[in-house]
């Protein structure tokens, strides 16, 4: 009985560790993964740097990105922050 008093709040922390942090951290790279193997052309997009613009063409690691100014850049594809959602008015 007193093994599992010492044993109790280990696996206690441990569950609730499970719970706050590592289980909500597989959800977000879970949802950046798809995210970024979703990727089409002509998608706005911001990358990590903070840098926007739309994609231009897509390889199978790399992004090529149109910039406002007209020049293309080629990124990698994890360096994808966020998917610009364009309102249709």
């Amino acid at each position: 009985m007193g093994s599992l008093g010492t044993i109790l709040p280990l696996i206690l922390m441990f569950v609730l560790f499970y719970f706050l942090l590592i289980r909500p951290q597989q959800k977000r790279q879970k949802a950046v993964s798809k995210m970024q193997n979703e990727l089409a052309k002509g998608d706005r997009i911001i990358t990590i740097g903070g840098l926007h613009g739309s994609i231009d063409a897509i390889e199978e690691g790399k992004v090529v990105i149109l910039c406002g100014d007209g020049s293309r850049l080629t990124y990698d594809r994890n360096a994808i922050r966020e998917v610009i959602k364009t309102e249709q008015v």
